[in-house]
């Protein structure tokens, strides 16, 4: 039976400002690279071994998985980086304080922008200091100008059939480093979450959620690595 862990990235600099972060490519701070170093402990002692590592092409996602993977002693496990594993993009709302936000446009408003389902925030401005569109990473590619779960979902399950399935379908153990939202929407996936009930997910920081899955890559059993940090999850099947 294939494991997959999935391994939001440690902390990040504008996870301690309070800010909007999305596609902008801000590094870890000093404990969240102690997160990741953590991980890459946790992994060790699960006798967790992947055969390849997926991970988004942002700084955050990428050091937080060679950082575990170089703690856990696995430094010849292959990367492989794709774009459609990047956070959700949060549109308008990139590079703003979170609790500034609030104050302007209403708590209430802001919670639907960053939990709801199927609401995306607004769009971000054409050459505002936060567009994408001549990032290299993302030539002839099309790039969204703001995102909810469930578009970043659409985006994250091709990928997810294409490149992951199959490695984990093969007997492949897997693991991704990315973010909160691409892998709540591999958790929507996997867990079959109703749209009303992914708001409740939330993946903390730096734990490694390991999913134990069967030949139909549905899961058996779940749990986080760090119990003491852990949060709570759909029922598996």
């Amino acid at each position: 039976m294939p494991r997959l862990i999935l391994l939001r990235h440690g902390q990040s600099q504008w996870n301690l400002e309070n800010r909007f972060t999305g596609w902008v490519d801000v590094d870890l701070t000093d404990e969240g690279e102690a997160q990741a170093r953590q991980a890459g402990a946790l992994i060790a002692r699960a006798g967790f071994r992947p055969a390849a590592m997926f991970t988004s092409v942002l700084t955050r996602a990428r050091r937080t998985g060679a950082l575990a993977l170089q703690t856990a002693g696995l430094t010849g496990v292959p990367v492989v980086e794709d774009w459609r594993l990047n956070e959700r993009h949060y549109g308008g709302l990139t590079g703003l304080d979170k609790a500034e936000t609030a104050r302007k446009h209403g708590e209430d408003q802001v919670k639907v922008w960053r939990r709801s389902y199927d609401i995306p925030p607004p769009p971000l401005e054409p050459g505002s200091e936060w567009d994408f569109a001549g990032d290299p990473r993302y030539a002839g590619k099309a790039i969204p100008d703001t995102e909810s779960l469930k578009t970043t979902l659409e985006r994250v399950l091709p990928y997810w059939n294409e490149a992951i399935a199959p490695r984990l379908m093969a007997g492949d153990d897997v693991l991704i480093a990315a973010h909160g939202n691409s892998l709540r929407a591999i958790v929507k996936h996997l867990f079959d979450v109703p749209d009303d009930k992914i708001v409740g997910v939330e993946i903390p920081t730096g734990n490694p959620l390991e999913i134990d899955l069967d030949g139909a890559l549905k899961p058996i059993s779940a749990r986080y690595l760090d119990a003491e940090r852990a949060q709570a999850l759909p029922d598996a099947a």
